[in-house]
């Protein structure tokens, strides 16, 4: 078991100086990295503070790549209804299934080690359900929305008034099935 990092016995908040100035420095000059951590009462040598820059550049890249093919995918293939969402939840709480079961098969584990792993367990199971009961209230609301949407404007499609009608019924019930083939 590797020995832990000189960092994790730091305050959130030198954590917090020690990682902003890494960024600062575009996760170079770890010399002066070292200096800087010094002169602000902090003890690191230049290879733990390497290791520790390299991690987190690793960690940020992730996420702007990420963040990255979130925005391409969002612009390619707009998901009004939601249901990139609705996958992913499915896989998670699949996911949390296979592990529930393997966690109740593990004979070796201390029964207090396997109670805290399947409370956290269930938690994610509860996370995963509270999010696709959200998911879908959202999506009952949307098409509750354009359903009375609908209904008002076949109202007025229906009535007789005076000048020219906005829509006809006929097109927006046209309008309709392609809206609802979406949804």
């Amino acid at each position: 078991m590797p020995r832990p990092s000189p960092i994790d016995d730091f305050t959130p908040e030198q954590r917090a100086a020690f990682e902003s100035e890494l960024i600062r420095r575009n996760f170079k000059d770890y010399d002066g990295l070292v200096d800087w951590l010094k002169a602000n009462g902090l003890e690191l040598s230049r290879s733990a503070a390497y290791r520790h820059g390299s991690k987190l550049q690793r960690r940020l890249q992730a996420v702007r790549n990420s963040t990255e093919a979130a925005k391409l995918i969002a612009e390619a293939a707009p998901d009004d209804a939601d249901l990139r969402s609705a996958a992913v939840i499915s896989m998670v709480q699949s996911e949390l299934f296979d592990v529930m079961v393997t966690l109740q098969d593990l004979d070796e584990a201390e029964p207090a080690e396997r109670v805290m792993l399947l409370k956290e367990a269930a938690r994610s199971v509860l996370d995963m359900t509270k999010a696709s009961v959200l998911q879908k209230k959202w999506q009952a609301d949307i098409k509750d929305k354009l359903d009375k949407a609908f209904s008002k404007l076949e109202t007025q499609a229906g009535e007789t008034q005076s000048g020219p009608k906005k829509l006809d019924a006929d097109t927006l019930a046209a309008v309709r099935r392609e809206v609802y083939g979406l949804v």
